[in-house]
């Protein structure tokens, strides 16, 4: 890491804080080219998110971040920033993940106190403040899976092939716009959602590409979790208590079987997305770390897909076609029951 960047760290935290008899600890880093470190001074912490500015803009971040706390959401204050030098200081939230905490006994607790938070979110007009998770957005996602999965396996589809996939990605995007637009955190899952020290509310981070989008797609984020698996009876239990939850506009002509299909397509249209993302990791930017989720993920798609029979010709273009190929490189999903 360059020595000028810690030395302007430095100087912004002592001027922000007054002091430099700060410790500064780096935490091992995610997906992005923002890096976060803690600061401890005396006995109190904080977060220092680091984005250079010439990699990352955290100006979305901050405005986002201000205008979810301003509506009660439970996102760490901003405590000081300089986006011209890409830092910002936050209240720090600890270090426990939900998804440390989730197991047989505690799970339904903690997805109850989720549901409530998703339900107050979506209660926040988000108009002008959001862009819309259009039709474009929704496609160019689902064409990760033909640009970085199937040239990742050697395979390139027929024109029949390619007109196939196509239909099949334009239900799963007209499916996504026929549900109640509100707003969506579109990372609403486990690893970021935290448990802060005597809160019952969890810590929201990662937000920063929340959208207008479908009511069921945080839903399905925690729910269907890349990274954990619950039995299929687990999940549609969840989705019935999520659903009872919604205000009664977003249950006029939705039954719970509608609502069920609703969370299902718009889970399908996320798999096909998270397929490609977690391959153009390892291939664009060498982070392999995602390569041993995509088993779950595939496995999560031939699931939810099967009482859909407008999918069907999609599935066996994946059952026939990619499954061999891609069982062979990224290895079977074992079952969980």
């Amino acid at each position: 890491m360059n020595t000028q960047r810690e030395q302007l760290i430095q100087t912004w935290i002592t001027s922000v804080l007054g002091s430099d008899q700060f410790e500064t600890h780096f935490l091992a880093g995610d997906a992005s080219f923002r890096r976060y470190a803690r600061i401890k001074l005396n006995n109190k912490t904080f977060m220092l998110m680091d984005a250079p500015p010439e990699k990352e803009d955290c100006g979305p971040f901050v405005t986002i971040d201000e205008f979810f706390d301003n509506n009660g959401v439970r996102v760490p204050h901003i405590i000081a920033k300089d986006l011209k030098l890409g830092f910002l200081l936050l209240e720090d939230f600890g270090d426990v993940l939900l998804s440390t905490l989730l197991n047989d006994q505690t799970v339904d607790n903690y997805y109850a106190q989720s549901f409530k938070q998703l339900i107050q979110l979506q209660s926040i007009n988000g108009t002008n403040h959001f862009p819309d998770y259009s039709y474009e957005k929704l496609m160019s996602e689902m064409a990760l899976l033909t640009d970085w999965m199937l040239p990742s396996l050697q395979i390139q589809p027929t024109a029949e092939e390619s007109a196939l996939i196509k239909r099949t990605f334009a239900i799963l995007a007209n499916a996504a716009l026929a549900q109640p637009q509100v707003i969506v955190h579109r990372d609403f899952h486990s690893r970021n959602l935290m448990q802060i020290e005597g809160e019952t509310d969890l810590g929201v981070i990662d937000f920063q590409d929340a959208v207008i989008g479908a009511d069921t797609y945080d839903l399905i984020s925690i729910t269907r979790d890349a990274y954990v698996q619950w039995n299929a009876d687990h999940v549609y239990r969840w989705f019935k208590m999520f659903y009872d939850l919604l205000p009664a506009t977003a249950k006029q002509d939705r039954d719970f079987e509608q609502f069920k299909k609703d969370a299902d397509m718009m889970a399908i249209q996320r798999h096909i997305k998270i397929l490609g993302i977690f391959v153009r990791l390892f291939e664009r930017d060498g982070k392999s770390g995602y390569l041993k989720d995509l088993p779950r993920v595939m496995w999560y798609l031939l699931e939810e897909s099967k009482p859909y029979a407008e999918l069907q010709p999609f599935m066996q273009f994946i059952e026939a076609r990619v499954m061999p190929k891609f069982e062979a490189k990224y290895g079977a999903y074992e079952v969980v029951a």
